[in-house]
Formats: structure tokens, sequence, C-alpha cells
């Protein structure tokens, strides 16, 4: 470093409608250091006030037109401030309905020195420092509340079971809540791609220390200097490559990241968009169930995952539930057992497009008394020879269907069966699992393969025979939902408490590994991600098994040259059926009203 940590904060109490402080330094108490962070008041400085915090990696200081130009170009004018930041609160909007807004570099970047080491233990336990902090200061009214999109969500759960002092309320939005199962390896594949497109372009750019920020308009320069490229090294853990080293949950990169949801105590809103197939879905949906909190929700979205955080409607809901916690003014019942329904649904039917925002808000909306609902009704349809999804287990003596391991975006290598069409309205909610029997085997004169890769995709095609396409993540299309599942990590613990028939339980540890020999079927269960859609009459659903990624991907895929070597996948993929050899896809169909 070069100049010691210095003590700094500059306060603007005139050219916002709010006060502003800069810089203002929250020293760390469960390790040596500190972290920095910006303050927005109210400009009633003569009242306690509940405080909003954030903490993450993106920068405190760099705009939203600078960070997101997209978003900020489509984001609701009302949550456009001068200080509006990538997937974080509008100051200018919390500051006028009284709340603090603190909003915190996260440890190593920014302007908070230290060890950058992103979704770890030690983040964390700075993050349960700042939040106990912001509830002790005398302008704190003593509760703290957490909002946020995506890094910031996914934060909440992490340092919500921790059970820091003063925090009422977490609004995880779009959150994932398992580091190895929501984002780095989807059924135990290495989903490296956006991993390195988010390190890169969004965090390594930031690092504290790192020289040019200014100069790029990312952001101001750190105060305290420059850090030299082997001190830069020095000072950070790199993600993408630490999970490419990793492959198993008790690897001590991975487990210094478990903690126990049941620990979560907190009030909270889980927002979920059902469009966020490989990344956050999953994880907000666990965590609402896992979460032992007496009042916790489960709210299901669509849209692109920077953009509904901020429609009016979504705003006043987050409002009146941190009102709820926080300042003790109930307008809609949260606080009151029963008396808020604990599931709100989006219903996707029809064929609106994607990335249209204002056509997806006409969805109509469901509320439910609880996750997965009740009366859902486990249908299996059954995969056939002749590439069908039937309800009548199919009656062959003895087939096997072949396709090329190894698939890509490019390249897709897979097999769909579909369903018939529908003779009337279907609806689609919650947990999906397919049985397969699979097996690989060598070409001839190729590498000797030892493992599968299941990459899995449910597809609606509308009753005009044209496949629906729904707004993933960043605006793209994207199907219903996929699953994934390495077949050498197919061990189910049907003993461990979080194991369910409609979500079977997998350790992922490095003593799960099963061997997989060419020739031989193995019997899996494929975990597919929750998903929701309403069939009209004549609509069909196609299960599609790949070898690889296939259309609706984006920008996260699983390609990694040593996770999906050659050596060890290349060769043919079988799925088998016979009297011994049942495949099934189990949906969670409700029934009518």
């Amino acid at each position: 470093m070069s100049n010691p940590v210095k003590d700094i904060r500059t306060v603007d109490t005139t050219s916002f409608p709010y006060i502003y402080e800069e810089n203002v330094t929250v020293p760390l108490k469960t390790s040596a250091g500190i972290v920095r962070c910006n303050l927005y008041w109210p400009k009633d400085e003569a009242q306690q006030y509940p405080v909003l915090v954030t903490y993450g990696p993106y920068g405190k200081d760099i705009p939203l037109s600078v960070f997101g130009p997209r978003c900020f170009n489509e984001i609701n004018p009302e949550q456009n401030s001068a200080h509006a930041a990538w997937e974080v609160p509008d100051p200018g909007y919390w500051t006028s309905h009284g709340y603090i807004v603190m909003r915190v570099d996260e440890r190593g970047l920014g302007q908070s020195p230290g060890l950058l080491d992103t979704m770890s233990r030690s983040t964390s336990e700075a993050f349960f420092d700042a939040i106990e902090w912001a509830a002790e200061q005398s302008w704190s009214s003593g509760k703290v509340g957490l909002l946020g999109i995506s890094y910031f969500a996914g934060s909440q759960w992490r340092v919500a079971a921790l059970q820091p002092k003063g925090l009422a309320a977490i609004i995880p939005w779009e959150g994932m809540s398992d580091y190895y199962r929501d984002r780095c390896r989807h059924g135990g594949v290495l989903s490296n791609k956006f991993i390195d497109f988010w390190w890169n372009l969004q965090v390594l750019s930031n690092q504290y220390g790192l020289a040019g920020k200014a100069a790029r308009n990312w952001g101001p320069d750190t105060i305290e200097g420059d850090l030299d490229p082997e001190q830069l090294a020095q000072n950070r853990n790199e993600q993408p490559a630490d999970n490419a080293n990793n492959q198993f949950r008790d690897d001590p990169y991975y487990s210094s990241k478990e903690y126990d949801l049941n620990d979560v105590k907190v009030p909270l809103l889980s927002v979920a968009n059902w469009g966020g197939i490989l990344l956050h879905l999953r994880g907000n949906v666990e965590g609402f169930i896992h979460a032992r909190s007496k009042f916790k929700y489960l709210r299901f979205i669509t849209g692109r995952h920077d953009l509904p955080f901020y429609y009016k409607e979504e705003v006043e809901l987050q409002r009146s539930f941190l009102d709820a916690f926080l300042k003790g003014d109930d307008r809609k019942g949260w606080s009151v057992e029963g008396k808020v329904p604990q599931v709100d649904l989006a219903l996707r039917k029809g064929d609106v497009g994607y990335n249209n925002a204002e056509a997806e808000r006409g969805y109509k909306r469901r509320t439910e008394n609880e996750w997965p609902i009740a009366r859902t009704d486990y249908t299996k349809f059954y995969l056939t020879p002749d590439l069908e999804l039937t309800k009548e287990a199919p009656s062959v003596s003895s087939a096997k269907l072949t396709y090329k391991a190894l698939g890509n975006i490019e390249n897709p290598q897979f097999l769909q069966f579909s369903t018939p069409p529908t003779t009337e309205e279907v609806e689609v909610t919650g947990h999906i699992v397919a049985h397969l029997n699979v097996s690989m085997n060598p070409y001839i004169g190729g590498p000797q393969p030892s493992d599968i890769d299941l990459f899995l995709t449910l597809r609606h095609i509308s009753a005009a025979g044209t496949e629906v396409s729904y707004t993933g993540t960043a605006g793209d299309p994207v199907p219903l939902c996929k699953g994934w599942l390495r077949v050498s990590l197919r061990k189910v613990n049907s003993e461990h408490p979080r194991h369910r028939p409609w979500l079977p339980y997998r350790d992922y540890f490095s003593t799960s590994v099963l061997p997989v020999l060419p020739g031989e079927a193995y019997p899996v269960d494929v975990e597919v991600w929750p998903t929701n859609v309403v069939l009209e009459p004549g609509a069909k659903l196609i299960l599609e098994v790949a070898s690889g990624d296939t259309q609706g991907s984006g920008v996260f895929q699983h390609v990694h040259p040593t996770d999906r070597a050659e050596s060890k996948f290349a060769g043919k993929n079988n799925i088998h059926f016979g009297p011994e050899y049942v495949n099934y896809l189990t949906l969670p169909i409700i029934p009518a009203a």
C-alpha cells in the first residue's frame, strides 16, 4: 500500500434532496481492518431512522449510468436519482420515506482496503460488522434492513444466518442461497462462463488500489493511492480459478462458504424470478423453504433481473414490508401471523414475447398458503423410444437412443421427447425431477470416457406450434427451465433431512463419486429447477436431454476445458428403455379449481 489507511469523509448538505456523506469509515470487529461506506440521510437530522444497508463489490461511487447504462436508460425514473447505482436501493426514494441508506464497499473493493475474497466467510463477517455498526450509531433507530438484487441479495442469506444485532428484516431479491448448487456447479458441472464474465468485467475492474479508475470513468481512484500489479494479485483470491480448482462441497474452498439456512430467523421476503433459470431462482425458493423465520414470504416475478426491482408497484411492496418490521407501520399485515398469504405467484399463461416489461406485467397473480403448493399432483410422464412423453408407461422389451457427448451452443447434441397436445388448460407449478437410465460408450478409436454430463431443458410449444420464449436474466429468450447432473455425482443422500421426493438431495462430496463404466446403464434422478406455466389447449411440453448447453443458456454456459475435458466425456451417450429401464419426468400439476 502506498500510504497508510486514511480516516476521511466528506459531507454535502446542499446539493441533493438528502444529506450525502462519502467515505465514512466503519471499523471491523470480527477481523482487522475497515470498510468504507456512503451514507444518504433525510434532511431532518433531529430524528433517528432505520437503516438500509447494502454491501457488495460493484463500487459505491460508480453511477448507474456508467455501470449499467441499459438499465439507467430504462429504469423507472422515480428510482433514478443522482446516486442511483447497480442493483441497490435508490437513496432519493428511500430517504424521502424516512430511511438512511448505507452503501458499503466490500472489503478489497472500491475504497475498502483488505483482501478481495467475494462470497467468502470473511466478507460475510465484515458485512455482519457493518450491520451491527449501523444499528449502534446515534442517528440509527437501532433497526437495520437489507434490500438489493443478485449479489446484494445472495449475501443477505449468509449474513442473516449470523444473526447480527439490529437486523430486523431482509428482502433477498433474486439472490442465490447455495453457492455450490445455485451458482458455481449446477448438478456438479462447473458453470464457468458467467463467473469469468462477472469476475473480469464487474469485480476486478473495481479492486481496491487498481490504477486508472478515474481515467476510465469507473469511479474515483483509491484514496490511499494505487497498488502495483503484484500487490493487487496478492490482495485477492481469484474466484474463477478457485472454482475450477475445487470440485466438491467438502473441499476447503467450498466448505468455507457453507452455513445453515435454518439459522435465518429474521422476517424475510424472498423474491424469485421465473426467468432466472441458471442463477438465483433455485436459491430464492430453497432459502424461503429452509429459513426458520416466523414471518417469511415467497414472491415470484418475471422480467429482466435489473428492472422489476424498481417498478413502482414492487417498490411500494418492498416499503410496506420494511415499514412493518423497521418502523412498526404494518399497513398490509406482514407482521400478523396468517394475514398475508406466504406465496404470491406470477402465472405465465400465453405467449407475450420476451423482454417486454409491460406485457409481462399483465400476467395474472395468485396467492397460496405454502410452497410447494399442497394440492400438487406429481404426475409421471414416461419417455418412450418414439420420443414421446406419455402418462402410460411404454411396453417395450429393449431399446436404446443415442446422441453425441460434449455438445455445446454451437453444436448442440440432444434428444427431444414431446407430450401430446393438451386438450384442456393445464397448470405446471413447482419442482420437477427426471428419472433416466443412462450410459456411455467410446467411439471406435476414440478416447476412453469415464463420465456423463446431463443437460435437461423443458420447453413450451404453443398450440400454433412455435416455442414460447420467456425473459431471461439478461433479457435474452429462455425456455421454461433447465436441470443438470454429472453422473459420477449421482449419489442421493435419502437420509438427509432436506431430501424430498420432488427434490433429491445430493452431498456433492469427494466421497460421493461413483464410477461410470462404458456400456453400463445407471438410473439417475435429475433435479430440474422449479417453474410455472399455464398450458392452453393445444399446447405441449418438450423435454430435451442434451450433452451440453443448448438454446437459452446465454452467458451461463458450462464450457471449462478441464471440467468438460474430451478425455473424460467424449463418446456416445445413451438412454435405455425396457422393463428394468423405465424413464419418466415428474411434473407438478396443479388441479383446476
